[in-house]
């Protein structure tokens, strides 16, 4: 793995683990693809440090199962602004 690559994945897995931000805002502060996030945080992480590929994905299960939670609210904010 490139250096670049590696400096990058454990630079998203800080902020993750700092913020516990999820895969699009991780993506948008880094000016990366969620793709690449993803990738980043379940294929190349473990390959580098297993203990903080555990926490990230935590972190990342714990938002995917709030996202049905977060979408409501979007849609609820978006039509009160409507009215």
């Amino acid at each position: 793995m490139q250096e670049y690559i590696q400096k990058r994945v454990l630079d998203i897995c800080a902020y993750i683990l700092e913020t516990r931000a999820t895969v699009r805002q991780a993506a948008q502060v880094f000016e990366v693809s969620k793709s690449t996030v993803h990738k980043d945080m379940t294929e190349r992480l473990p390959s580098l440090n297993k203990e903080m590929a555990h926490e990230v994905k935590k972190v990342l299960d714990f938002n995917k199962s709030e996202r049905h939670l977060r979408g409501g609210e979007a849609t609820k904010r978006k039509y009160k602004d409507l009215a």
